[in-house]
């Protein structure tokens, strides 16, 4: 099994169009890729978007990712919500493996 955690620095003032737009055109899509999402989370501090997914092995992930980003109705949804610039301003990729066997969700 293998983790991913994403964590997304909004550009300044885009804190809800970034929340927004990833519960109503990412987090749907997501499952028709092979991702698997576990959470989604803000940070109490920054407002900034995490979340963690999970897949098979690093292949499954590539995968997952490379149909994603090919997604006609993502790519739409992504420069329509971003004709006035981008809403992120930075992207953070973790990939996580799990350390000790046995634990839920490892």
């Amino acid at each position: 099994m293998l983790y991913e955690m994403r964590v997304y620095e909004h550009v300044e003032g885009c804190a809800d169009k970034v929340r927004q737009r990833f519960i109503e055109e990412v987090v749907p899509r997501l499952p028709g890729h092979g991702i698997e999402l576990l959470g989604v989370f803000t940070d109490a501090d920054s407002g900034m978007l995490t979340y963690l997914t999970r897949y098979e092995d690093e292949e499954a992930r590539d995968k997952a990712w490379a149909s994603f980003g090919g997604d006609e109705g993502w790519k739409a949804a992504k420069a329509a919500s971003e004709a006035n610039g981008p809403l992120i301003a930075k992207q953070h990729k973790t990939v996580l493996k799990p350390l000790v066997p046995g634990l839920p969700n490892s």
